[in-house]
Parts: structure tokens; sequence; C-alpha cells
């Protein structure tokens, strides 16, 4: 018997199981038959991130960012490729701390950007300010391979 992931649809929120042995990047929805892994960062609102939290089954690095801030602007280049190169290992989020204060005062969110990687919806790592994109699939990685250890 092949075991699965959960994994929650990005656009219209339906939990899908997909089989641990099938590439997840692939994967579509069963619902909307989006893709579960667009190439792109999802965009959160609080609602679904704790829905993404409490559910996934691949980690999940979230970028909490502000319209305002310039280094998130600057960083959102690099996070939007970084997605790419981890599409189906890792979630990319983007959360928007003036549209989700209490997301952000929950995880004491002191500056922006910063990136939180969770995976089962527990906090790993968190790095705050804006990285480069050699730097942010270096550290993605880093902490990916002392979570599977």
């Amino acid at each position: 018997m092949a075991s699965h992931r959960r994994l929650l649809c990005p656009s219209c929120g339906t939990p899908n199981r997909v089989p641990s042995d099938r590439p997840a990047a692939a994967a579509r929805c069963g619902r909307c038959k989006a893709p579960l892994f667009p190439d792109h960062p999802v965009e959160l609102d609080a609602a679904s991130f704790m829905r993404h939290l409490e559910t996934e089954e691949v980690p999940l690095l979230v970028d909490f960012w502000a319209p305002w801030c310039g280094p998130c602007r600057i960083m959102e280049p690099s996070f939007a490729e970084a997605a790419k190169r981890f599409r189906g290992e890792v979630r990319f989020a983007k959360l928007n701390i003036d549209e989700a204060p209490e997301a952000a005062r929950r995880f004491a969110v002191q500056g922006v950007p910063t990136v939180i990687l969770f995976a089962r919806g527990r906090e790993l790592a968190r790095r705050s300010g804006a990285l480069p994109r050699p730097m942010l699939e270096r550290w993605v990685a880093e902490h990916l391979a002392t979570a599977r250890t």
C-alpha cells in the first residue's frame, strides 16, 4: 500500500491525497484540476495560512512581507525563482502582514521581509532581511536536509 501526502489546493482549498511515490510537482487538484504546485509562490490570507500550516505534509516556506517594504519588493523575484527550483518539495507562500497582522504577531515577526520554514505545523527555521536567490536557495536546502534527518 502506497503512502500518501496531504496537500491543499492553493486555488480552491480542497485537501488532496497524493501518493508519495509520485512527483508532487505534477499533481493536480481532484476537485478543480488546478496544479497543486503552481510555478509561483501562493498568496495566502490569515485563514488559508492556518489551513496550510495545519494540513500540509510538505514543508511550507512563508514570506512575511508588506507592500510598503522596499526590501520585500527587492526579494520578490528571488523568492519566485526559488519557488520554481523547489517546486513539489516545498510550498512557497507569501503572507501580507498588513492584511494578516494576527499571524505576524503569533509568529513574532519583528521585521519584514521574514521567511519562516515550517514542517507539519512546526517552525524549523527563520531568517529576516532580503536574501538574493542563491542565498535563499542554499538556506532552504540546508534546513530541508536537517529536517529529513
